[in-house]
């Protein structure tokens, strides 16, 4: 879990890789090119990091081409952004970047579009082109996405190691009277100390009552002498996330978090035990319901119990495949990454969420990061 000496970063050579798996299944499914917009499967194939916007930005992928697609204005700045070779094709302020994109695909052949472009970004393709030669490409990027290479998991690795140290010395600065917004800044300061230098890319800090509440609650809180804290949160590295949730008290928990909080590991433990190689992405998460039903919990997405789905990918997006959630068939496969965190929900009591990320190798799942050790220690 150290992360003293950070990853190298994804290399050119891994890229080429890439967008040479691109092309082979792009070409098996009968495409003439693959579009991808400002998202982050462009980064994926190409390391150019851009903003979605209004100007349609992006880079057209043929069998033998890889093409940036440009406001004209803006080609000086992407020259000077890392990227793979390419030509740049670029369009003026009056010019329609969809024509572009079809005179470079040329009059035939169907192309396969980055299902992260925006719906404005369609319609000018079809109209050029015609609906009969658009089609999803969600499963050409997202699959080659869904399993992450050694360097990848790396990355991932030290993201983890320096936000699971942030969430140490976010807890030793917890006490009574101390405000949720000082423990957000605090935590932001942190991360950028230890090498993120975006800074926390979410961060939530719950107490009390408020740690009912999934994604948090609205408005500052200040932390009262026996409140439930959840602290859950993330930096990016070289464009990789962390993301880390710890629910814990300060003191000796009463009879009743300690058993909720005990049922609560017990269900990520049977998340974990369930993640074999080749398993339905579903089955980890019936694993999590199953002890709640045990227990009395749920069931479904009835409260008290698990309220959502119990993990989702992870990688150049916070979300990502693949989602660990009911009537997901795609099995297990090496090389995947997703978080385990079958959250216990009592409504206006309290929550517990212990959220740590696994991922897939060729002999079954590995932790990141180990899980919380008891109810007032919140790390192994």
């Amino acid at each position: 879990m150290s992360f003293s000496t950070p990853p190298a970063p994804i290399t050119d050579a891994e890229r080429q890789l890439r967008l040479y798996r691109l092309r082979q299944d792009m070409q098996a499914g009968g495409f003439a090119g693959v579009l991808l917009g400002s998202t982050e499967s462009l980064r994926y194939f190409t390391g150019l990091e851009w903003h979605q916007s209004e100007r349609l930005l992006g880079a057209l992928v043929t069998p033998s081409d890889l093409s940036y697609i440009v406001p004209a204005f803006e080609r000086s700045r992407v020259e000077t952004l890392p990227h793979l070779p390419g030509d740049i094709a670029t369009w003026e302020e009056e010019e329609s970047p969809a024509a572009l994109v079809a005179a470079l695909l040329g009059p035939k052949g169907r192309l396969a579009l980055d299902d992260a472009l925006p719906l404005f970004s369609f319609h000018a393709l079809a109209a050029c082109l015609g609906m009969d030669r658009l089609a999803d490409g969600g499963r050409l990027v997202r699959d080659l996405r869904l399993r992450k290479s050694p360097a990848e998991i790396a990355i991932i690795q030290y993201a983890m190691g320096l936000t699971l140290e942030v969430q140490k010395r976010a807890h030793a600065i917890m006490k009574p009277g101390i405000r949720a917004s000082d423990v957000v800044r605090y935590i932001d300061e942190q991360h950028r100390a230890l090498g993120a230098a975006g800074g926390s890319t979410f961060c939530i800090v719950s107490f009390g009552t408020a740690t009912a509440l999934p994604h948090g609650a609205e408005g500052d809180q200040t932390l009262a002498a026996g409140d439930v804290i959840l602290v859950d949160t993330g930096a990016r590295i070289d464009g990789y996330h962390s993301d880390l949730t710890r629910t814990y008290v300060l003191d000796e928990p009463d009879a009743e978090f300690a058993r909720a909080w005990a049922i609560e590991r017990e269900a990520q433990q049977a998340v974990f035990d369930a993640a074999k190689i080749g398993a339905p992405c579903h089955s980890l998460d019936d694993a999590a319901r199953a002890v709640f039903t045990r227990h009395g919990l749920g069931p479904d997405y009835k409260l008290p119990g698990l309220p959502h789905r119990a993990g989702h990918g992870l990688g150049l997006e916070i979300h990502e495949e693949p989602y660990l959630v009911r009537g997901n068939t795609v099995p297990l496969a090496e090389g995947m990454c997703f978080s385990n965190e079958p959250m216990l929900v009592f409504p206006d009591r309290f929550g517990i969420r212990l959220e740590d990320h696994i991922h897939m190798t060729a002999n079954g799942p590995a932790w990141f990061t180990h899980p919380a050790k008891g109810p007032a220690e919140p790390f192994a």
